[in-house]
């Protein structure tokens, strides 16, 4: 029921001012306006927003090849390891046995602290991922602030939370065009931007 008032308010909204300027002058165009959201809501898809956006596409650029140098050096690592482990089975024979386990013990201790950098490091590779959202979405604010304006709406909700919406109240393309000429590929971006309110319209 709210579902089908909402759609017949953007109904509405769309066609009553324009349909009676019509009526009291039929020769008269209809003025060009943004389409109103139904209800002061629109949806975003968020997840869009951030993969296509040109911040998004240069944050993944740049993990995708941190994680690549990461796991080469995980390979040269592992063969350095698998080298050093060989060459000690091998002089094991002519080896006493204290020097053999004191050997043992130093390679264990050295695989052990090479894991845990290597852990170190995914970990920061994960949280770079996590603040870059966090930093892109800060930064895109006031720009999807004026998308929201210049739509007639109070609200954006991700569209996760939707059940079911038209077309005409996703402004996904249009909060792209507008993030990417406010903050393009957000190189330069801090990790805590200023909070700015969007524009009157």
């Amino acid at each position: 029921m709210r579902r089908a008032a909402a759609v017949l308010g953007l109904m509405l909204a769309l066609g009553g001012p324009a349909l009676a300027q019509r009526v009291a002058d039929p020769a008269a165009p209809a003025p060009a306006q943004t389409p109103a959201a139904a209800g002061g809501i629109v949806v975003l898809d968020t997840d869009r927003l951030f993969s296509e956006s040109l911040f998004g596409q240069r944050l993944a650029a740049d993990l995708q090849a941190q994680t690549e140098a990461l796991v080469e050096e995980n390979r040269r690592i592992e063969a350095e390891l698998t080298a050093e482990e060989q060459d000690l089975t091998r002089r094991r024979p002519s080896m006493t046995p204290e020097a053999f386990r004191a050997e043992a013990e130093a390679f264990d201790a050295r695989g052990q602290e090479i894991r845990r950098a290597r852990d170190a490091t995914e970990r920061a590779l994960q949280q770079e991922a996590a603040s870059g959202r966090e930093i892109f979405l800060a930064a895109a604010g006031p720009a999807l602030g004026q998308v929201m304006l210049e739509r007639g709406a109070s609200i954006i909700l991700d569209r996760r939370a939707v059940f079911l919406s038209t077309s005409a109240v996703d402004v996904t393309d249009a909060a792209l065009a507008a993030v990417d000429a406010a903050i393009g590929n957000g190189a330069t971006l801090s990790a805590d931007p200023e909070p700015a309110e969007p524009a009157d319209p």
